[in-house]
């Protein structure tokens, strides 16, 4: 079965293009090698992976988003082999176009009737974006209620919470809590030792498998990635994504 992941939130920065980097690598060491789209017309962020070979899909003509080139996308899942499995992150700049293009041609129910599994992944973040992400959440729980939803709590910024509750316990969650099918947690990591160990990783653009053999970290950096890795890969495992 063709299994497609969309990334998608209307926020930027709030690390979409992580969420890709870690599902890619999930799919990696299970040995499936996904194929990686990119529409991010601004920041071909996932695309700089090389180990990934992730593709760009060109969408502006003219300076604007040409909604027909998604046409592209769906034409390249269609054809794929059975077995195929699809990582797409979207940018801030798609994540109205292309929600509106899934809505009007009605893409969830057509990829569910030629027997592919969809499922989109969305960013809820701590801090000040809190309350965008939680909006961009709720739109796409509203338009496609039929496509589990996978929900990335990144307390980058802080914990997602509001007003000492966590999302387990909003009512946004209870509305929809069939249709979430799994919360994964991007931990708070400690800035000045974790959190500077995967900032250097993701501004060389390598994976946590690669770090091993990159000379310039060190032997307790890599350990402490390690240790990152596992805990991620291990929710991603639990998900059964």
């Amino acid at each position: 079965m063709k299994h497609v992941n969309l990334i998608l939130q209307g926020k930027g920065g709030v690390g979409k293009s992580f969420i890709a980097s870690l599902l890619t690598q999930h799919y990696i060491g299970r040995q499936v090698t996904p194929a990686c789209i990119d529409t991010d017309p601004v920041n071909q962020t996932f695309a700089g992976y090389k180990a990934f070979t992730a593709k760009r899909l060109e969408l502006m003509r003219d300076g604007n988003i040409d909604p027909r080139a998604f046409d592209q996308l769906i034409e390249g899942i269609m054809t794929a082999p059975e077995d195929a499995v699809f990582i797409v992150d979207n940018g801030a700049a798609t994540f109205v176009p292309l929600s509106a293009y899934m809505f009007e041609n009605d893409v969830a129910a057509f990829l569910q009737q030629h027997g592919l599994q969809l499922v989109i992944h969305s960013v809820l973040t701590g801090g000040q974006a809190q309350g965008d992400t939680m909006d961009g959440l709720a739109s796409l729980l509203e338009h496609f209620p039929n496509v589990p939803v996978v929900v990335w709590l990144n307390e980058f910024f802080g914990r997602v919470e509001r007003d000492g509750r966590k999302f387990e316990d909003s009512k946004l969650f209870r509305d929809h809590q069939e249709q979430i099918h799994a919360l994964i947690r991007i931990p708070e990591l400690r800035k000045e030792t974790f959190g500077a160990d995967v900032d250097q990783m993701l501004r060389q653009k390598i994976t946590f498998a690669a770090v091993k053999d990159a000379p310039d970290f060190t032997i307790m950096a890599r350990q402490r990635l390690a240790m990152t890795w596992r805990t991620l890969d291990g929710q991603m495992a639990a998900a059964n994504l």
